[in-house]
């Protein structure tokens, strides 16, 4: 008798076939892994290099600041102490001046009280200026 072959044609593929599909879906999938993780490292990375740099520009741009302050701060305090060291003259000579018109005065006491109110306003500048001074210190 003799025998038909037919081929039959499985209604599943073959497990060879579908081996092969399964370690090419692996390296895509672990490719795809590995390049997300490198690009959240890169990120990282590179926000941490954008910190530092933004961290020394601000520390420049604060020792600027303060230098500038510095400056400001020592010229005012040199002229405020000029312009004591000119009151204290003016205070010496005007004590000078009154002392001179004490000695000289008779009965009259009306040039004496000019020249003391005189003193007397040029302390009270000095006294501001000292408290400005003390201020700045």
């Amino acid at each position: 008798m003799p025998t038909l072959e037919t081929e039959t044609i499985p209604p599943y593929p073959s497990r060879e076939t579908s081996s092969r599909k399964g370690p090419k879906a692996r390296w895509f999938w672990m490719f795809w892994i590995i390049f997300i993780a490198l690009g959240v490292a890169g990120a990282y990375s590179y926000s941490n290099h954008l910190k530092k740099e933004m961290i020394a520009q601000l520390q420049q741009d604060t020792q600027r600041e303060m230098a500038a302050l510095k400056a400001q701060y020592d010229s005012r305090f040199t002229e405020l102490s000029e312009q004591m060291k000119e009151m204290q003259s003016m205070v010496q000579s005007f004590n000078e001046l009154l002392t001179f018109t004490k000695d000289q005065a008779s009965g009259k006491t009306d040039n004496s009280n000019k020249l003391y109110s005189q003193l007397n306003e040029v302390k009270q500048q000095l006294n501001k200026l000292e408290r400005k001074m003390e201020l700045l210190k």
